[in-house]
């Protein structure tokens, strides 16, 4: 009996120790799990703020500035995108009609820079003057650049020097005094003068502004042809007739023969 009791309180007590043990380490696994948990979250707590810092630093100081120095720029820069863009596509669509606006355009300004280099602190603009220098651009030149330049596309397709030089030739023997011609007997016709009085001023005007015409336009032209495509060259020959249409407006509205 004695012996048995011993054993059964010997079984008891281990199991007992074995409990507490179990408990105790338990115990232990749940804190460190929360002590673990705890640092996650402060470490977790410390990297958002670091890190919405740095996002606050980058939105309230980077980002404006870079803003402020592409915005301007690439808004130019589009803007120019865009009209050439929109102006090739016109040359494409619309041929004669947008290098007859052009050239209307670039006579009327050269028109009145003409009349403010010789006019006198009394005199006024000439609108009816420029809009007769407008008129011819629009409705004879575009359309005569139009057709001579595909024409010479035609003909003579290449760029080398030798088919430039025919090109520049035709240009200046052929087409300059058509060109000019008609551009006096317009100007002439609308300002009131009959057939006798055109044909007077041709004589007067056509082989001097010919003669001087030669000292400009060889150049002018040998670029034209040489590097500028086909259908840019109107545009390109009417940017250089923007000087040339100082001195051409000039010449068209001096007096009569007669008077």
């Amino acid at each position: 009996m004695g012996i048995d009791h011993l054993a059964k309180l010997a079984k008891r007590s281990i199991i007992q120790q074995s409990k507490h043990r179990l408990i105790f380490n338990n115990s232990i696994s749940e804190s460190n799990f929360v002590s673990h948990y705890q640092q996650c979250r402060v470490y977790s707590g410390r990297s958002m703020n670091t890190s919405a810092t740095k996002i606050s630093k980058t939105h309230f100081l980077s980002f404006p500035f870079s803003i402020r120095k592409s915005t301007p720029s690439s808004a130019s820069a589009k803007t120019r995108i865009g009209f050439l863009a929109w102006y090739l596509g016109a040359l494409e669509s619309r041929p004669i009609i947008t290098k007859s606006i052009s050239s209307a355009v670039i006579f009327a300004a050269a028109d009145v820079t003409s009349q403010m280099i010789t006019m006198t602190p009394s005199d006024s603009l000439d609108i009816i003057r420029t809009l007769r220098m407008a008129g011819y651009a629009l409705i004879i030149l575009g359309t005569a650049q139009h057709q001579w330049f595909n024409f010479m596309g035609r003909v003579l397709p290449k760029r080398d020097v030798v088919s430039t030089l025919k090109k520049l030739l035709l240009g200046n023997f052929a087409y300059g005094p058509v060109i000019n011609s008609a551009f006096f007997s317009f100007n002439a016709a609308l300002q009131g003068e009959n057939g006798e009085e055109i044909a007077a001023r041709l004589k007067r005007d056509l082989i001097p502004t010919m003669t001087n015409g030669l000292m400009y336009w060889p150049l002018c032209d040998f670029l034209t042809y040489k590097v500028v495509p086909v259908h840019l060259q109107p545009l390109v020959n009417s940017s250089f007739s923007y000087a040339w249409t100082i001195y051409l407006t000039y010449v068209a509205n001096l007096k009569k023969v007669s008077d």
